[in-house]
């Protein structure tokens, strides 16, 4: 599995672009705050429309601008982190987990067990940590068989100890999983360490 991505849009007086070719494990897309990072993840996502080009993952064109091709975001099969972990609140963990696998529970506490929030499965996200907020996050996206997954500044806002813990799942991810992962960062070290491929923009 690759991503295949070509694409450009003009937001008011900016014109954001890019081309990212990339396969399984982590392709960084690296640049300042402001830089349009978060608007490709979204043109990936299919939750904004590029003006041109295409984004194919696999053999198959999410879009295509020559074509006509435009799959709505639910039919793109994309696992999307967030900046901020949009964990529903009057769910609990395990019930954010099983939202994302389709209340199909197998597979959950594997999974629990890897990223280490065995224990958090039956608190409300307003208890918990930034850093357990964003595992939990990363964990849903994971639960619904993406065919790749998205990640948005997954560090930012978190203390020292934190990143770490986040870090080490992404690691994991990167280093295990088989599906593609685009991930968005401003900072150079973090992209050093997890990025595979690192694109600037």
């Amino acid at each position: 599995m690759s991503f295949d991505i070509l694409i450009e849009k003009r937001r008011g007086d900016a014109q954001i672009g890019c081309r990212i070719e990339g396969g399984a494990g982590i392709t960084v897309l690296f640049g300042p705050s402001g830089a349009g990072k978060t608007s490709v993840l979204d043109m990936v996502a299919g939750l904004l429309t590029p003006d041109t080009g295409h984004v194919r993952v696999g053999c198959e064109a999410l879009f295509d601008a020559a074509t006509g091709v435009n799959l709505a975001p639910e039919h793109r099969n994309a696992g999307y982190v967030f900046q901020d972990a949009r964990l529903f609140p009057h769910l609990s963990v395990r019930a954010n987990l099983l939202y994302g696998s389709g209340d199909d529970p197998s597979g959950l506490d594997d999974l629990a067990a890897r990223f280490d929030i065995a224990h958090l499965l039956d608190r409300w996200p307003r208890s918990l940590s930034g850093g357990e907020a964003r595992r939990v996050a990363i964990g849903r996206a994971l639960l619904s068989k993406p065919r790749f997954l998205l990640l948005d500044e997954p560090l930012s806002s978190l203390d020292r100890a934190r990143r770490e813990e986040v870090m080490q799942v992404i690691e994991q991810l990167r280093d295990e999983a088989v599906l593609p992962i685009l991930m968005v960062t401003h900072d150079h070290a973090e992209a050093e360490r997890l990025g595979q491929r690192i694109i600037e923009i």
